[in-house]
């Protein structure tokens, strides 16, 4: 039996996490494995768009660990992709790969495709001062 997966893909608005999140599923699913894709962005989808609110990007972040974790205890695979600039925003998903004895792979984008969000340009450069490598 293949080990459980767990998958980080993380990078800047527009480096093109989503994009690679979504075609490494698809090429996972087409190969019949069981994998789910998640970002926080699902959380601000509603039916008539994308609504992000910044007073509910900490609930945002907690749905999204909340159904990685319901995943991971299911025996589903998942990819997260997330900005994920700094390390601790990554350690409950570290955590959980460790409580269920998952392989953990952390992929970092730096394309550089124009975020889709509008996320201004002064918001990117202080997410790129403050990020911090992987190791």
């Amino acid at each position: 039996m293949m080990a459980q997966e767990l998958i980080l893909i993380r990078g800047l608005p527009g480096s093109g996490k989503s994009t690679l999140a979504i075609s490494l599923s698809k090429r996972f699913q087409a190969a019949g494995l069981d994998f789910q894709h998640i970002e926080t962005d699902m959380f601000f989808q509603k039916l008539d768009g994308y609504q992000f609110d910044k007073s509910k990007l900490q609930e945002a972040h907690k749905w999204t660990q909340d159904w990685c974790h319901e995943c991971l205890d299911d025996k589903i695979n998942v990819i997260v992709s997330n900005t994920f600039t700094r390390i601790w925003e990554m350690k409950p998903y570290i955590d959980m790969a460790k409580e269920f004895g998952a392989k953990l792979t952390v992929i970092t984008c730096e394309g550089q495709h124009g975020n889709v969000h509008n996320v201004p340009p002064e918001k990117i450069q202080e997410m790129k001062r403050r990020w911090e490598p992987y190791v």
